[in-house]
């Protein structure tokens, strides 16, 4: 399959390699020249312009980083410059409204789309290992598979456009909550005289299992190997956490749901991103306490 792929970042140029590896031929694009060169020599044909890249293909692949980017590609790039029929399948993490939106128009000028956000991370991605929340319709997602599978372990269908992101961002919201409590918990023990190493053998095989703990410990030298033990560079900067719970707190807002872990872990991860540590992996809250 001829497949665009626009935004080839931390998460974009696994993803991009991963469809090289299983066949596809990817007509690949970014802003970076260095972006395009890296995608260059894992086999994609590279274009200095979107329009180009998506001219000839059967299904474009967008990963972009908010949701007004998102509709100015598609609205000034995508829309009637990728042949009628293709299939399209943004990847971004954004917010609802905008996802829907996008996808009312692409439909409307005669695409299939789906909103497909991942989680994994960038280890994920370069592996092929991320799991896909699909928002569309039942033919949509069908569609949708064969594209997204060779980039995933799992690719589960949310429901109608849109669901993908509401999955998203209440599975971002309680990772980030998981994750402050860890940290308080690994700082806690250390703090009562309990050596943290003992308490994580302890809780990770208790109650207090969860992923932030046992496969992304966020404590340096313990636990699973993470970007702790590398002085919390690399992961997923606290900075993205920080836009994902914002929103999250949006979607709260529209819903007329009370969160009020969620506002309150928005609050600790805002104190941190003003304090200058947005490029730090969100793990790096440990270092706060």
């Amino acid at each position: 399959m001829k497949i665009a792929f626009i935004g080839l970042g931390n998460m974009g140029g696994g993803m991009a390699a991963n469809l090289i590896k299983a066949g596809h031929e990817v007509h690949a694009f970014d802003l970076s020249e260095d972006a395009r060169a890296r995608a260059k020599e894992s086999g994609c044909k590279t274009y200095s312009a979107i329009s180009d890249a998506v001219a000839e293909v059967e299904a474009v692949v967008t990963m972009l980083p908010n949701g007004s980017i998102v509709k100015a590609v598609y609205t000034g790039d995508v829309i009637g410059k990728a042949p009628k029929g293709a299939l399209f399948l943004d990847c971004s993490t954004i917010d609802v409204a905008t996802a829907r939106e996008v996808a009312g128009l692409a439909e409307d000028a005669g695409y299939t789309m789906v909103d497909a956000p991942v989680s994994g991370g960038i280890a994920a991605a370069n592996g092929g290992t991320l799991t896909f929340m699909v928002g569309g319709s039942d033919e949509a997602f069908e569609k949708a598979k064969p594209v997204l599978e060779p980039m995933a372990k799992a690719v589960i269908h949310a429901g109608a456009i849109g669901a993908g992101q509401v999955a998203k961002m209440c599975n971002n919201m309680l990772l980030a909550i998981h994750m402050i409590g860890t940290c308080e918990a690994l700082a806690l023990a250390e703090k009562a005289g309990l050596d943290p190493q003992t308490f994580y053998d302890i809780s990770s095989r208790s109650t207090g299992y969860c992923w932030s703990l046992n496969d992304y410990t966020p404590a340096p030298g313990i636990g699973a190997a993470s970007p702790a033990d590398n002085d919390y560079q690399g992961g997923f900067a606290s900075a993205l956490m920080l836009k994902d719970l914002r929103l999250a707190m949006a979607g709260a807002s529209d819903a007329g749901a009370t969160v009020p872990l969620g506002e309150h872990a928005t609050k600790i991860y805002e104190a941190f991103v003003e304090a200058g540590g947005g490029g730090k992996d969100f793990g790096a809250i440990y270092t706060t306490l």
